[in-house]
């Protein structure tokens, strides 16, 4: 890890190619969820802090990285790649510790959707092209399509690497530049691809890299008159919050926020796929997922062979270290998180639910959460309509196609769901019908850079990948040429 750029003992952030304090001198703890031990010391970036961040990606926007061609912005982009792969393990330690998600997941979906991510976006950079469209005899006009210029990325604790670079990636490629505020529960990669982007090439303030906590920060980026867009995956509450700030200089957002997602079983399913991809639905990441399938929805007549499936599953989560390949579930990033989803299980029970399997903390140490299924949930229970963000199923019972439809839509979110059924006619009619960004058939929660991501209502608004992105980050203009003809 390159010294040069890192104050002894603290890190720093990272602002115009460099390791530096925050200029307050606040420091944060961030801590291994796992064993609650402080892994390092973080500088607290203050309004100064982002005035400086946002400063240094303004001079590099009208310096040399917008007018670099697409091809050069590529070719840096893949070399990120190439040391991101070269330092993968200790990335992934990284990850695994400031978030507690297991190292056997970030190995397998968390680093190749970054390297992934990476070399899609590469492939896009020279290829951001305009329109010629004909207008009249008399005139040349075409349309040609710019980069926005300063990107505020705000990106949540969940998935830090993944999310980020789902963000910085088609920003960079279109040739805006980037502030990332990572969530200051999970800053340590961030910071790192910070040093590996100047590494790799990329022009001092091209990527700056502030944590900080989201009501300084994060406000006083959003705030900021000097920032063109800010895109953001978290909370709805926190959501509505950066629309009314950004309503300050009318800058464009995008906001990836919550999901309450239904996975919907009929009795023509395979119910062993079914659950067990339930099971992966729900207690993957801890359910700390915003696409989180936390409402399975059973039809009436194999609701209890359902529920007697799902809680064998639950039972059969190997928690522990996530340092240890074997382990399939680590614990919730925080203590707050843990008491929220604890708190969400004494809900549950008390509005009427059983809990069959689970309901209460792992172990004595770690924010550890036994994975959690409830039976005899209703549609309007708080279980069941919001966020508990923890691997806590709530099972409902739908008793026709109707019904199913019903419960599935009946939330403020419109994120995700999935339908399980062999009969082709009827996953046609609820892929066109359900309430969602992201509708899966006899699956449930694969994701690719190349398909459009996002949802509606509480879910948020814009979508992110594929194609979609390079419109989140550039603007078109129209020229028109007269010909004198």
């Amino acid at each position: 890890m390159s010294e040069a750029l890192r104050p002894s003992g603290i890190q720093g952030l990272l602002i115009d190619g460099a390791r530096v304090p925050a200029i307050s001198g606040r420091v944060f703890k961030t801590i291994d969820p796992a064993t609650e031990q402080v892994i390092a010391e973080v500088a607290e970036a203050g309004t100064e802090d982002i005035d400086a961040a946002v400063a240094s990606s303004r001079r590099a926007f009208e310096g040399p990285w917008s007018m670099m061609r697409g091809s050069d912005r590529a070719k840096l982009l893949l070399k990120l790649a190439d040391l991101i792969q070269h330092n993968r393990e200790e990335l992934i330690e990284l990850e695994s510790r400031d978030s507690g998600k297991p190292v056997s997941a970030i190995r397998r979906q968390d680093l190749p959707a970054v390297l992934d991510t990476l070399s899609f976006y590469a492939g896009l950079a020279d290829r951001i092209t305009g329109q010629v469209i004909p207008t009249r005899p008399d005139a040349l006009t075409y349309t040609v399509r710019e980069p926005l210029g300063v990107v505020g990325v705000i990106v949540p604790w969940n998935f830090p690497m993944m999310i980020g670079m789902w963000k910085i990636a088609p920003a960079l490629a279109c040739g805006c530049t980037v502030v990332l505020k990572p969530a200051e529960l999970t800053p340590l990669t961030a910071l790192r691809f910070g040093e590996l982007a100047i590494e790799a090439g990329f022009p001092k303030g091209v990527l700056n890299v502030v944590p900080g906590f989201g009501k300084i920060a994060g406000a006083a980026l959003v705030d900021h008159p000097d920032v063109d867009k800010i895109t953001f995956t978290g909370s709805p509450a926190v959501g509505r919050e950066i629309l009314r700030g950004a309503a300050g200089n009318l800058k464009r957002v995008t906001l990836e926020l919550g999901g309450k997602s239904a996975n919907i079983i009929f009795p023509d399913a395979d119910l062993d796929a079914a659950v067990r991809a339930a099971g992966s639905g729900i207690f993957f990441n801890s359910g700390q997922v915003c696409s989180a399938g936390s409402r399975i929805l059973a039809h009436a007549s194999i609701y209890d062979d359902v529920v007697a499936r799902l809680s064998a599953r639950a039972n059969s989560v190997r928690i522990g270290n996530p340092m240890e390949t074997g382990t399939s579930m680590g614990p919730l990033v925080s203590e707050t998180q843990m008491n929220r989803v604890l708190n969400y299980i004494d809900i549950g029970r008390k509005e009427g639910a059983s809990v069959v399997t689970g309901g209460g903390r792992a172990g004595e140490h770690g924010y550890f959460v036994s994975p959690t299924v409830f039976a005899g949930v209703q549609h309007d229970m708080r279980i069941s309509q919001e966020e508990i963000f923890g691997p806590v199923a709530a099972v409902v019972k739908f008793e026709d196609e109707a019904d199913a439809l019903r419960i599935a839509n009946g939330t403020k979110y419109s994120l995700a769901a999935g339908v399980w059924s062999a009969d082709i006619g009827r996953v046609h009619h609820f892929a066109q019908k359900l309430k969602a960004g992201t509708v899966w058939v006899n699956t449930f929660g694969p994701t690719d850079i190349r398909l459009p991501w996002g949802g509606a209502r509480d879910s948020g608004f814009g979508r992110e990948h594929g194609d979609i992105a390079i419109e989140n980050f550039t603007e078109p203009k129209v020229v028109w040429i007269a010909t004198g003809r």
